[in-house]
């Protein structure tokens, strides 16, 4: 596709910088998905049952967002990154190099919802420049879900 011929009402520079920034929120919300996809498998200890399943509807969530996201980042003309290697060079969200104990998972997974509520937070200054109303719109229910369930998780941990 060539985005230059692309008439949104949003102009080719701000649309690939805007499709950039939502490639960060890519990678940030693919790598979280793995996460807590990684975490839902191996969680062990007194509260398995419940982190098993709150980690189920979180990376179940996470697995449709990630859809959300790149199918937004086409529809502004450019294309979205799909691989470990694209996404380990976009995201903030560390991978873990051992297998932490369910507290500790608990406390990255928390560590991962904020990481990605800042990165979609940062993208607004260029999205509301552009008046990119869609993209704002997925931002916000991105940063209300992302904020939510840090909150439930940092519950867990009181």
């Amino acid at each position: 596709m060539n985005s230059s011929l692309i008439n949104i009402g949003i102009d080719e520079k701000d649309r690939i910088e805007i499709a950039s920034g939502l490639s960060r929120l890519l990678a940030d919300t693919y790598t979280l998905y793995i996460k807590t996809h990684y975490y839902h498998w191996n969680v062990t200890g007194p509260m398995f049952n419940t982190l098993h399943l709150m980690f189920e509807t979180q990376y179940n969530e996470l697995a449709l967002a990630v859809d959300l996201i790149a199918e937004r980042i086409r529809a502004l003309g450019v294309f979205a990154p799909g691989t470990y290697h694209e996404f380990s060079k976009l995201t903030v969200i560390d991978e873990d190099t051992s297998m932490p104990k369910a507290e500790d998972m608990i406390k990255n997974l928390v560590i991962g919802q904020e990481a990605v509520v800042r990165t979609a937070r940062s993208l607004y200054e260029v999205v509301n420049k552009a008046n990119d109303e869609a993209t704002a719109d997925l931002l916000t229910q991105r940063i209300q879900l992302h904020e939510k369930t840090a909150w439930m998780l940092r519950s867990l941990l009181e």
